[in-house]
């Protein structure tokens, strides 16, 4: 809460950043998931067979659920301009987070994982937005994933088990841990595509419960400080050189 100069005015501070979120939502809300187009010729399959067979040899026997991390090993994060191809995309040395959420996408597909299509809102200040929309000015690219503190972000889902599911993000290459407790890049809402689904379809992560194909605002986590430690285990008391000396002249006596 803050409390104005002067007046008798107080500010909410979470129910304007749920106002800014519900905003954000808004103007997300028609935006679908970044992919890779395929020019359906030699040039996109070869590409395409290029990454998938570079993701095998990276993955080399490891866990099918591996991120991914060689990928922003390979491309720096940056402006992008779309549509991309397959064929576009290997030659590139930046890609954005679309472009990666779609490749990370693809590969956990083709390593027989089952994966979704990720979007997120995540919170920054202005310093880094506004560096990024200068950013993606000066390149003619578009910063319409930035709006008044928040950023729209992909990434990408994968089952783990039924519908249980974890999220990577593959721009900062990790998993994002369901417990969220707000500020700087903290997620805000996110959104996962499943073209299959119907209307009851519903995801786990962690203590969430995430509908297919809507957009949902992720509870913050409570942070328990104030949870009171274990009590220390009594120590034995020390004895005293005197003590010890006392005991062992009663034991040879």
């Amino acid at each position: 809460m803050y409390l104005g100069e002067g007046k008798n005015m107080v500010i909410d501070l979470e129910e304007t950043a749920d106002s800014n979120l519900d905003a954000g939502i808004a103007r997300w809300e028609n935006f679908p998931a970044s992919y890779m187009s395929h020019h359906g010729t030699a040039c996109c399959e070869i590409a395409r067979e290029w990454i998938t067979g570079m993701d095998y040899s990276q993955l080399n026997a490891g866990h099918p659920l591996t991120g991914p991390r060689w990928l922003r090993k390979l491309f720096k994060w940056g402006p992008s301009k779309w549509p991309m191809h397959w064929c576009q995309a290997v030659r590139e040395e930046t890609l954005d987070c679309g472009a990666l959420g779609a490749l990370s996408h693809q590969l956990f597909l083709a390593r027989g994982v089952r994966s979704f299509a990720a979007q997120f809102i995540l919170e920054f200040n202005d310093v880094s937005t506004r560096h990024w929309g200068e950013s993606w000015g000066a390149a003619g690219c578009d910063p319409h994933w930035i709006s008044n503190g928040l950023i729209y972000h992909e990434g990408s889902a994968v089952a783990v088990e039924g519908n249980e599911v974890k999220l990577w993000d593959a721009t900062a290459t990790w998993w994002i841990n369901p417990k969220q407790f707000g500020g700087y890049a903290g997620l805000l809402a996110v959104r996962l595509f499943d073209p299959t689904a119907d209307a009851s379809t519903v995801f786990t992560w962690g203590e969430h419960r995430i509908p297919a194909n809507t957009w949902h605002k992720v509870a913050r986590a409570k942070a328990d400080f104030a949870s009171k430690k274990p009590a220390p285990k009594p120590r034995a008391k020390r004895r005293t050189r005197t003590t010890k000396k006392v005991a062992e002249s009663a034991v040879a006596a």
